[in-house]
């Protein structure tokens, strides 16, 4: 291996750099996601490209019953090209809806239930490499059915409704069966509630990460 020039070396920021934005350029803007590809100021004066999507953001629900069981759906994700078993979720597709508000409404489209207690569970940065898509994980009990409306979604028609042993969904995140993002961490932080090791927030606690652009475009 070749020694570093020492002109080469970059000098160390250690955390205080400003990555501002010195370009940006829209490759695409949809109705869920948009992706631009900005340039961004870089420590030693350098300047790198970075492709980010914009995400609407999203809740998902860890509703549990009087029976100790959590509610899971089993849904096809076409870019993975397989079902898997996920939360009740959705997108804040809805412009001003509060984040609880959504979560209920989709509580109650996906699985037709309602919940007396909610509390908020974890805030998720999907895959911060790329995207700012963050979503909040609902904790929600005392549930009661509502009845779930006709399914009117490609995917939503096909969906499977199912309830699990609290401690055989938390098994299936460590055996692999249980891989999508918001379900894995939602299910483990439920299980760190239910053992007194943390304590939820409430659900209107703040959002820091919460996605505003692609929100702040649409509604133009």
């Amino acid at each position: 291996m070749s020694a570093q020039n020492p002109s080469d070396e970059i000098e160390r920021t250690d955390g205080t750099h400003q990555f501002a934005t010195t370009a940006s350029t829209d490759v695409y803007v949809g109705k869920i996601l948009a992706l631009r590809a900005d340039e961004v100021a870089m420590p030693g004066g350098g300047r790198a490209r970075r492709e980010v999507v914009e995400h609407l953001g999203a809740v998902s629900v860890v509703a549990l019953d009087e029976h100790d069981q959590v509610v899971l759906i089993h849904q096809y994700r076409y870019p993975m090209g397989r079902r898997l078993w996920e939360l009740p979720a959705g997108l804040l597709d809805v412009a001003d809806e509060d984040p609880l508000r959504t979560a209920q409404r989709e509580l109650a489209e996906e699985v037709g239930l309602a919940a007396e207690s909610w509390s908020v569970l974890a805030d998720i940065a999907s895959s911060p490499g790329f995207t700012d898509q963050s979503e909040r994980v609902f904790l929600a009990s005392s549930l009661t059915d509502v009845g779930r409306p006709v399914a009117t979604g490609d995917e939503e028609a096909d969906l499977v409704i199912r309830r699990f042993p609290f401690d055989e969904a938390v098994r299936m995140v460590f055996s692999g069966e249980i891989v999508n993002a918001p379900a894995v961490a939602g299910l483990l932080a439920a299980h760190a509630v239910r053992t007194g090791a943390v304590e939820p927030r409430p659900p209107s606690a703040p959002w820091g990460d919460r996605p505003h652009r692609l929100r702040t475009r649409l509604d133009g």
